[in-house]
């Protein structure tokens, strides 16, 4: 008798053991299943950004959008870009003046950089036909991954054109230091939003299936 119940014992806490193991798969399932929904919504709501708040992004904060950026989509794993962050106000004040003196017959030349209080100057390796679409690439992740974070973005063209076009703006890129054999040729910018962009329409009769 005694042995009778321990084996029904033994049952009771296998089938126990059981059912929490698929409580926990369906646990999985479900938090797998949100967590796919939270990074379609994610990219889903994010805007260009071009007003700011008066709010210093963390160094913190901004290390992990590096690190996103960095984590993206490469050629060969070549990684081949490289980053400079401006999130001091005096360096991005002198880049702004320097810009707005190279160009006087625009009112505000500087105005290109949309106010944003962080600026990432991304440049391409020349050496490689692939870098463009990698720096592409990276700068998608971090704008992303800001705005999972709450930090509004915008990705910037103009203000490559101004700088690699004019050689008036050739002291920003000494200041920003790229390496040799490499070239500016994309901007993030960053900051709290200080705006609510309603989503602009997207055709999606670009996209066809080719059966």
């Amino acid at each position: 008798m005694k042995l009778k119940k321990m084996l029904v014992g033994c049952l009771c806490m296998m089938a126990m053991a059981s059912c929490g193991e698929g409580n926990q798969n369906v646990k999985n399932e479900t938090t797998m299943e949100e967590e796919k929904n939270a990074v379609i919504e994610n990219i889903m709501a994010r805007r260009s950004i071009r007003k700011y708040k008066n709010e210093v992004v963390s160094r913190e904060v901004l290390d992990q959008i590096m690190e996103c950026g960095i984590n993206a989509p490469n050629g060969q794993n070549k990684q081949s870009w490289e980053v400079r962050v401006v999130d001091n106000s005096q360096v991005m004040a002198e880049i702004c003046n320097t810009l707005n003196a190279a160009y006087p017959k625009m009112e505000n030349a500087a105005g290109c950089f949309r106010g944003a209080p962080v600026m990432v100057f991304i440049a391409r390796d020349k050496g490689y036909d692939f870098s463009a679409y990698d720096c592409g690439l990276m700068a998608e992740n971090m704008m992303l991954s800001a705005q999972s974070l709450g930090v509004g973005s915008i990705c910037l063209g103009s203000p490559v054109r101004m700088i690699n076009d004019n050689p008036a703006c050739a002291p920003i890129l000494e200041r920003l230091g790229f390496s040799e054999g490499y070239e500016f040729c994309l901007c993030v910018g960053l900051g709290y939003p200080d705006e609510t962009p309603a989503a602009k329409p997207r055709d999606k009769g670009k996209v066809k299936y080719v059966e």
